[in-house]
């Protein structure tokens, strides 16, 4: 008697669990997303045609980025987590006096990271699959 019983509580739980998170891997505007495909790597092929390369250093509370070819009083670093976007972060990386762009960086939740330099005008972007 007290299996049906079992079955029934445990179905339950398990409908509550499927329903109460929610499921991070999946972005909302995907079909938008898909449309922009070719807009993101036009801007990728904008680095690589203007000879833009970026060195990344990560400290434990700091990065820096070393770029050639290219000299904006800025850069914008966006770091997305691998599985989960509500910890992805965008930073403002400032121009210092010897060429370096430089900013803090706060803790960074475990797993990988993809990270997306990009000029303050949006015409280049440079893309590291770990950082």
């Amino acid at each position: 008697m007290s299996g049906p019983i079992v079955v029934i509580v445990a179905g339950v739980v398990t409908t509550w669990i499927a329903f109460s998170g929610a499921d991070g891997l999946v972005a909302d505007d995907y079909y938008k997303r898909g449309l922009a495909v070719n807009v993101v790597l036009e801007r990728e092929q904008n680095a690589v045609r203007r000879g833009i390369t970026a060195q990344l250093e990560r400290g434990p509370d700091r990065i820096s980025v070393r770029l050639t070819g290219a000299e904006p009083p800025a850069l914008f670093l966006h770091l997305a987590h691998a599985t989960r976007s509500s910890f992805d972060l965008r930073l403002r990386l400032e121009r210092g006096a010897d060429g370096v762009y430089r900013t803090a960086l706060p803790p960074l939740a475990a797993g990988r990271w993809r990270a997306v330099l990009e000029d303050p005008k949006g015409e280049w972007r440079i893309v590291r699959e770990s950082l």
